[in-house]
């Protein structure tokens, strides 16, 4: 896109899906010659994603809500349980726990990485817990060594949620493979996407995966003999087609998303009083930027003064999981228990990043970011 003095030809996007004529032909085939439901895309790009996380199976289901819920089932983690998560994620890390007849709690962050801290993992949870669901939330990679040594000494099943982390890299591996089973999301605005809602879990135990695909497809056996109680969460063949064209271009939007997360930290790096995201650190971390998120302390007015000049913000999240009006009102959860949960939801804000993103555009933003902080000084 080409910049006119200094005024953008129209608003930037806080982010923006890819739909081409590859995709859409996909589409258009898997309509006339498959099934709608559960048809060849479905299995071809269950396979291709067990590939690509590198463990030996995947099972598509409905969203990744439905992922998380039937991972806890599956492992017969299912019956008021205590799971622990993240409080810094959207709800649905949570509400899966919930969805799987279990108890959620929470263990505090770390601001540096905005991933559970391990340490306060270990010390915070008690005997009645029995799953981790660490998030690698906006795209980097949570502690997975720290937290998997954890989750054995105190006898944990661990469970990624990768919602927001296709294709990000930890010490040479990438998440969905990182533990005992990995769960995605599919919706649109994340890294890569079914062109609708669509979710993915991934494990290398057969047991898992068999009784996951179950519950996916109503507990069935065969077609009209069911040994489950399971439920209606199959991915569209369609969705499938659509997803298996993305995956093949996930490692390029990535580095794509790099990229642009690489020149915004070189222009924004000299503004003290505005907090970048973590980039990955030479011990194999490479994030995979779901978001570009920044934090400040002027969070509310910043975001006034981009969107007034055409560029979409986002805040991700306004309220952490534990103090969401519901979730007070059925567990009792109150404001202070987390602090560095709550600490970054009052000061984050998302910024423009997706793999079409301009240099132009990225220059034009960090130029209005400084010219915000100039005037505050």
């Amino acid at each position: 896109m080409q910049i006119h003095s200094g005024i953008l030809p129209r608003r930037i996007p806080l982010a923006q899906p890819i739909f081409d004529k590859e995709m859409e032909k996909a589409a258009i085939d898997a309509l006339n010659t498959e099934k709608f439901v559960l048809g060849e895309s479905v299995l071809k790009f269950e396979e291709e994603f067990a590939k690509y996380c590198g463990v030996d199976y995947a099972v598509s289901t409905s969203s990744g809500t439905n992922a998380l819920q039937f991972a806890l089932v599956a492992a017969g983690i299912c019956s008021g349980q205590h799971v622990v998560t993240s409080p810094a994620s959207f709800i649905a890390s949570a509400n899966a726990i919930i969805h799987a007849n279990d108890k959620p709690d929470f263990s505090d962050i770390d601001l540096e990485t905005y991933t559970l801290d391990p340490q306060l993992l270990n010390t915070a949870k008690g005997l009645k817990t029995k799953a981790v669901i660490p998030v690698h939330l906006y795209g980097y990679p949570a502690d997975m060594d720290s937290i998997n040594s954890v989750a054995e000494k105190k006898g944990l099943f661990v469970i990624e949620d990768a919602c927001q982390a296709h294709g990000a890299i930890y010490k040479g591996k990438k998440t969905g493979s990182l533990s005992n089973v990995g769960c995605f999301s599919f919706y649109p605005s994340k890294n890569m996407t079914v062109g609708g809602d669509g979710g993915m879990m991934t494990t290398s135990d057969l047991k898992l995966a068999t009784t996951a695909s179950k519950l996916r497809d109503c507990g069935r056996k065969s077609q009209y003999v069911h040994d489950m109680i399971g439920y209606t969460s199959r991915l569209n063949s369609v969705n499938a087609a659509v997803g298996r064209v993305q995956l093949r271009r996930l490692d390029e939007w990535n580095a794509k998303r790099r990229a642009a997360a690489e020149i915004y930290h070189k222009l924004l790096s000299d503004i003290e009083s505005l907090t970048l995201p973590p980039t990955g650190d030479a011990d194999g971390v490479k994030p995979v930027f779901h978001l570009y998120v920044i934090r400040t302390m002027l969070r509310d007015s910043l975001k006034t003064w981009l969107e007034s000049n055409g560029i979409s913000c986002g805040i991700h999240y306004v309220l952490p999981i534990h103090l969401q009006p519901i979730y007070k009102e059925m567990f009792g959860f109150k404001e202070g228990l987390y602090p560095k949960a709550e600490e970054l939801c009052k000061t984050c804000l998302s910024i423009p990043i997706y793999p079409q993103i301009s240099s132009g555009e990225i220059s034009f933003i960090s130029d209005k970011i400084h010219d915000f902080f100039e005037k505050k000084a």
